[in-house]
């Protein structure tokens, strides 16, 4: 597939189902070629976003009457509209993602399971619960928040704006999103197309910089932020929702930990930890980010982990031929190649292995080698931090008491996992873990999963759910009503 791509989209604000120019637009450059650039996008003012809440906020006065069939007919839509787009929208994201073409299209297809879930759940979600005595009928009734700010961010910028639009939409809230411009343009074409099947102002989309997004928050027509992201950002967007008590939902970021037993089979493990460790070159929230290895199995673990890692091929999202894709900024490239610097330069071993593609473009684009560090301290940073790169530590455990304290001992409590051929030990030992999610034999949600795991974690790594029934019900108010016989 040629890299090759001269077409540059320009991507304007949409407020009310109407496009909006602006008189500033911020290039989004392809991060596997930098000299090329993918399309303009918009930068809204304060007053354009003031007018895509208001436009939400009119909007719901009637939405928000809208019946259970009406929305649900509107998801059915949007479902159709992401499998047929995914061909094409999918060369978008990996332009300026950065992400393989492979993994886009993948992720629309996830996209589409996220709306079919909430299809499902919505059915048996509002179901009324109604309870009578002699005395008294209560019915505890479940009614939308209000107009919601859904801001994305740029890693799997489709999915996550589909796992806030669906389940917003179907509860009968509007919304104004704001992608992230490191990975704005897919979803705000997406999203346009989804903005057409409803009533003018239920969707609205603004661009711009932490001025624009701080206007957003603290708007006072907005009753709930949803954020995906990072933690820092989260802490300026909860003092933001603070003055008038906004109601906020966080998926933040995790250093989750796969603990592998001493029952396991390498081979069959090995390629799966490192597919969940090195998705989008390791900037996946719930990405496996350390492994802790029994001591007995330590040097052959990580002989198999290099072989493996040795034969991706590193290159551009677009080429046919690339197994690992670059990163997707500046700012997250220099901070893993500091990284590097530092462990290179403690006790620890870090190799770094795989086939550059294209050396002549190599810094043309944001491209890291993938690295597997060894004889790493438990309380080092490559083991504490969030690396969100292509950077894998393992690390040596005795006893099973042992490794879930070293699990335990972080304030992250995303995801984590579980390696082994018994489910009770497994089990057992996944009790055990703080974290939202711990998978057994495995790394991310079954098919199963999805429909039912409410997803999203504890400590700092965020606040309320994503999916489920219970992601449904961050997108309502409960309204309780008792008649006195």
């Amino acid at each position: 597939m040629s890299t090759q791509e001269v077409q540059v989209k320009e991507i304007q604000l949409l407020i009310n189902n109407q496009d909006v120019s602006t008189e500033n637009y911020v290039e989004v450059r392809d991060p596997g070629r930098l000299s090329d650039v993918v399309g303009k996008v918009a930068q809204a003012t304060v007053e354009q976003v003031n007018q895509a809440v208001e436009a939400a906020y009119i909007a719901f006065q009637s939405w928000r009457h809208s019946t259970l069939e009406e929305r649900l007919e509107v998801l059915y839509k949007i479902e159709k509209i992401l499998k047929d787009e995914a061909q094409e929208l999918a060369r978008t994201l990996s332009r300026e993602n950065g992400v393989l073409y492979s993994t886009s299209l993948g992720e629309f297809d996830m996209a589409a399971r996220a709306v079919q879930a909430t299809i499902k759940n919505a059915k048996s979600f509002f179901e009324p619960v109604i309870k009578e005595d002699g005395d008294s009928w209560v019915s505890v009734e479940k009614r939308p928040v209000g107009v919601i700010a859904g801001i994305i961010p740029w890693n799997a910028p489709m999915v996550l704006t589909i796992q806030k639009v669906a389940p917003a939409i179907v509860t009968g809230n509007t919304l104004v999103m704001k992608p992230s411009p490191n990975s704005p343009m897919g979803v705000s074409i997406i999203l346009k197309k989804i903005a057409a099947l409803l009533p003018p102002g239920v969707i609205n989309v603004i661009h711009g910089d932490a001025e624009v997004g701080s206007a957003l928050n603290k708007h006072q027509h907005v009753r709930k932020i949803s954020f995906t992201g990072g933690g820092q950002i989260a802490k300026y967007i909860m003092k933001d929702a603070a003055d008038s008590l906004k109601s906020v939902h966080f998926e933040l970021g995790g250093n989750d930990p796969a603990i592998v037993l001493d029952d396991v089979d390498l081979d069959d493990i090995v390629p799966k930890i490192l597919g969940s460790a090195f998705r989008r070159s390791g900037q996946v929230c719930f990405a496996i980010k350390r492994v802790y290895v029994p001591e007995s199995l330590y040097d052959v673990f990580y002989d198999k982990v290099c072989q493996f890692v040795d034969q991706y091929k590193v290159g551009h999202g677009l080429d046919e031929r690339s197994t690992f894709a670059p990163v997707n900024n500046k700012n997250q490239y220099d901070q893993i190649n500091k990284l590097i610097e530092r462990i290179r330069n403690s006790n620890a071993k870090l190799v770094q292995l795989g086939e550059k593609l294209d050396p002549e473009n190599w810094d043309n684009g944001y491209y890291i080698l993938p690295a597997v560090v060894r004889d790493v301290d438990p309380n080092q940073e490559i083991v504490t931090c969030e690396q969100f790169g292509p950077i894998i530590p393992l690390v040596s455990y005795r006893t099973e008491e042992e490794v879930v304290k070293m699990a335990n001992d972080t304030e992250y409590g995303l995801g984590s996992s579980i390696w082994t051929s018994n489910f009770d030990r497994g089990l057992r030992i996944a009790r055990k873990i703080e974290a939202g999610m711990t998978f057994i034999n495995g790394s991310g949600q079954s098919h199963l999963g999805y429909e039912h795991m409410p997803f999203g974690g504890v400590k700092q790594s965020g606040i309320g759910r994503e999916n489920s029934e219970i992601g449904l019900a961050e997108f309502i108010e409960y309204h309780a009503i008792n008649y006195h016989k």
